[in-house]
This record gives structure tokens, sequence and C-alpha cells, in this order.
């Protein structure tokens, strides 16, 4: 339903943050609302776009906290915190991918994803992903993109899942530091609210341990699965320590 109009309270829970925040958001103009009369209301497709564009922007203590909500509101959704093991396997990732193109790398990502068997139109998830990019692009420094539809539909996949692909040449994917990008993941999920908790638990991941490092380095598909089980095991020790 993209086009729902969200109350104050239903944003609030929709994106893991409090009433609270959505009044300093809305009082600051950091989030976009319109006025109905005396009230405050959203708009779910514009919500949408403008709550991935943020998660990839946090950082350091933001991130944490952002991080926590997020894993907390989706607990019933896996087994455990981790949620790796239920997002990718070795077969899902791509160590040596030829593209060298931000359009080819589009739809390689995209045909990987394809080849997980949970994909149900690669054309309009190309499109959609292409209109997303085309919005802000979702590389960002250090060399990572996490690419995903501009809005969560079913209609793209039947279940969330990760594809993570390493280019054997780095590729200009409008990271804002200017540097070119070399590794990437998909992401796929037709739940918002597990979406934005993937992005930002792959943020955490990033940013808090040496996984992009590892990735590089990591011989095969199969070594690069272990790095991202590995990194999610570690962050969430330490997110565990700090509680």
């Amino acid at each position: 339903m993209p086009y729902r109009v969200l109350s104050q309270q239903e944003v609030a829970d929709y994106l893991h943050l409090t009433a609270a925040d959505i009044e300093r958001l809305v009082k600051d103009h950091d989030i976009p609302c319109e006025m109905r009369g005396k009230r405050v209301v959203f708009r779910k497709r514009d919500i949408d776009e403008w709550a991935s564009q943020r998660v990839l922007k946090l950082a350091d203590k933001p991130l944490a906290e952002y991080h926590q909500k997020t894993t907390r509101a989706t607990q019933a959704a896996f087994p455990t915190t981790a949620i790796m093991p239920d997002m990718i396997q070795p077969a899902f990732i791509a160590a040596r991918m030829t593209a060298k193109t931000k359009a080819s790398i589009i739809r390689d990502m995209v045909a990987l994803a394809v080849n997980t068997g949970r994909v149900y139109d690669p054309r309009a998830l190309i499109t959609s992903i292409e209109e997303r990019e085309a919005l802000c692009p979702t590389a960002f420094p250090g060399g990572l993109a996490l690419l995903h539809s501009r809005y969560q539909q079913p209609t793209f996949s039947e279940e969330p899942f990760l594809v993570l692909g390493r280019a054997l040449q780095p590729i200009h994917f409008g990271s804002p530091d200017g540097c070119p990008t070399d590794l990437f993941f998909l992401v796929c999920c037709q739940d918002v609210k597990i979406h934005l908790h993937t992005l930002a638990r792959i943020c955490l991941m990033a940013q808090k341990s040496a996984l992009l490092d590892q990735l590089r380095e990591a011989e095969d598909a199969n070594a690069m699965y272990d790095c991202l089980v590995n990194a999610e095991k570690e962050v969430l020790e330490k997110q565990n320590a700090a509680a």
C-alpha cells in the first residue's frame, strides 16, 4: 500500500522510532510530511524513500542506537539475533564479478538474485533499483554499496534475502568521497522493518569490524560467507557488552 497515509504514531512504529523522535524530525524539517488541517500526516511512499537514505547516513552512536531499536522490533522474524545465516548463503555470493559499469553491476546483481529462485520480476526489480540510485546513490565511503529497490514490495521477492558481489575492477558508483566501489550487497526485503534492520546491521558490521578488508582478502564465496557470519557475531557481542 505505497499510497497509504500514516499518522505520527504509525510512522514512529513503522520506523522503530518514538513519537518524540518524530516530533523532533518534523520540527527540524528533517522528515517528509504534510499538514491536513492541524494534523501532521506522512505518505508511506515518501517515508520509505526517506528512511533508507537516513539509515545509510547514520554512524557511530546514532547507528548503534537505531540498530538496537530495529533488533528489538524484528525479533519475531528471526530465530536468533544473528540474521546473516538466514539471509545469505555461499551460493548467493559472486566473488569475481567482471562488470565495469554501474548499469552492468545492477544487472549482474539482479541476475545473482534471480539465481536464488526468490525473485518474481527481475525487470521490475532492476527498474526500481535504478530509480533508487537516481534518487540518491547507495554507495558510501569504504568501497561498499547497499543496493535496494526504491520501494519494498512483495512483487519483487517471496522472502527476505541478500546477495553479495565483489567486483574485480572497482566501479564509480556515486560514493560521496568520489572513490570507486568494489563490494555490492543487494538487499531484497518486502517488509520495510526487516529492510531497515538489514541495512542497519550491514552498516554496523562495515563500521565496527574489519569486514570490508576481510571480504576483499577472502579467497572465494565460502570464505566471504564466513567473513559475514564472523563479523556479525563480533558486532553483536560488542553490542551486548555495551548494553
